[in-house]
């Protein structure tokens, strides 16, 4: 069982930089692949990044990579993401999961723990 918990989220105009954390319970966070999902008012919850157990491999959406960037620290069991060149298309809520199985780390059903959200609103 992990538990996620989510900070770091808030109001910043485009152009401006926010950092995300994700704080986990448990022993055993460091085998567990993490990403970050986001999800805009009426539309899908959509990949965001995604970072392997040892921190070696990272992936990242189209629409953020460049900009965003993904790292862990097994150490602490945290998480984080620095968003930087923040746009307005870049508001919603932003939640960490963390993933034991298989499949594409861009698809939702491969994570099981999901934390509860952080809100990013980026105005123009």
């Amino acid at each position: 069982q992990v538990q996620l918990v989510e900070s770091g989220g808030g109001l910043v105009q485009a152009g401006g930089s926010l950092r995300l954390s994700c704080a986990a319970s448990g022993r055993t966070f460091s085998r567990y692949l993490m990403g970050w999902f986001r999800q805009a008012p009426g539309k899908e919850r959509e990949f965001a990044a995604a970072i392997g157990w040892s921190g070696g491999s990272t992936y990242y959406a189209d629409s953020v990579k460049g900009r965003f960037t993904i790292s862990r620290d097994n150490a602490k069991n945290t998480m984080s993401l620095q968003m930087t060149s923040l746009k307005p298309e870049d508001t919603a809520v932003y939640y960490c999961a963390a993933s034991s199985g298989l499949g594409p780390v861009i698809t939702p059903k491969r994570y099981d723990y999901w934390g509860q959200g952080t809100q990013v609103t980026v105005s123009s």
